[in-house]
């Protein structure tokens, strides 16, 4: 496959891991698990392509309605897979960023979050976003409540924002935005997932679920980003 004309950021939503599971005769749980393992080739494969940008929808705001034995489940996946793949992430120069309302974790986490932030903040060679209690409309809400707060706007001066101004407060600030969105499992719907950078990002969906989603089923996404023509409603 040839590596020009590819996305500078590629978005996924990793969906279908409990599908999986039941489809494989495991418990509900184990589809996450399988489906963690799936994150660091994709991020391998994305370094070999040269994309320097990808962002994976690990937790959204709505999953906290689950039941708490899988939130709970979840929260310790999350902190015992990223306390053991930090290391080989940061000698890979990749820099971890984490989207989504941080707050809403338990401390431990969100003091560890920090910690993984620092240690790789200076890595080069990509930047791996999980979006972790993060929800579309969420975002814009906090980034409305930041710009309102710290720029000390006034309601009526709201009207003259540019978009530029705006996206400063989002939780990509500083990031281009996803050129192309990969959803797993099936679903053909956003459910939410940035709102705004996705405005005109190519959109793939797939019936293969995340567990399944392979480096070849990623380069085979890829393959037909680039068969497409963006025309950004020109």
């Amino acid at each position: 496959m040839k590596k020009d004309y590819l996305p500078k950021h590629v978005a996924l939503i990793m969906d279908g891991n409990r599908r999986w599971a039941r489809k494989n005769g495991l418990l509900i749980f184990e589809g996450h698990k399988f489906g963690e393992e799936r994150i660091e080739p994709i991020v391998d494969t994305a370094i070999d392509m040269g994309i320097p940008y990808l962002t994976f929808w690990a937790f959204s705001t709505e999953n906290w309605r689950r039941s708490k034995v899988e939130v709970n489940f979840l929260l310790g996946l999350y902190r015992k897979q990223l306390d053991k793949k930090i290391d080989s992430f940061h000698k890979k120069n990749v820099k971890l960023n984490i989207i989504g309302n941080i707050l809403m974790f338990p401390k431990d986490i969100q003091r560890k979050t920090k910690e993984w932030m620092e240690k790789t903040k200076n890595n080069k060679t990509i930047t791996v976003n999980l979006a972790l209690s993060y929800g579309g409309r969420d975002e814009v809400l906090r980034a409305i409540y930041k710009l309102t707060q710290e720029s000390k706007i006034k309601d009526q001066e709201l009207k003259k924002i540019k978009k530029e101004e705006f996206e400063k407060y989002l939780d990509t600030a500083g990031q281009p935005d996803p050129d192309f969105l990969i959803r797993t499992g099936g679903e053909m719907r956003l459910s939410g997932f940035m709102l705004w950078q996705l405005d005109y990002a190519e959109l793939y969906f797939t019936d293969i679920l995340w567990p399944d989603f392979t480096p070849d089923e990623f380069k085979k996404a890829l393959k037909e980003y680039q068969s497409r023509i963006r025309r950004f409603g020109r």
